[in-house]
């Protein structure tokens, strides 16, 4: 993965979605149009932090995230979500 030309502040953090789901269990193939939205993705940058508030993801995790959550940006051709570190449900 290159280097990001985006630096998050605070407790920010810079997602990278991961693929919508293209088959089913059962073998069916999802159409573009009833795919869902993706909740999981890769923590790319992150913030410092806050005073009281430390960051306690890092570059490299697997994170579930709400379906809204966080602002959609697309650098170099990729598409990446920026959200608050409060918006992650968990690590996986």
């Amino acid at each position: 993965m290159s280097k990001l030309s985006i630096k998050p502040l605070a407790d920010r953090v810079v997602i990278k979605p991961l693929e919508a789901e293209t088959k089913t269990a059962s073998g069916l193939y999802i159409p573009d149009s009833a795919k869902e939205k993706p909740q999981q993705g890769k923590v790319v940058a992150v913030g410092k932090g806050t005073k009281d508030d430390p960051i306690t993801v890092k570059i490299g995790d697997t994170v579930l995230y709400g379906k809204f959550a966080g602002t959609e940006l697309i650098l170099d051709g990729n598409d990446y979500l920026i959200m608050r570190e409060s918006d992650i449900f968990a690590t996986l």
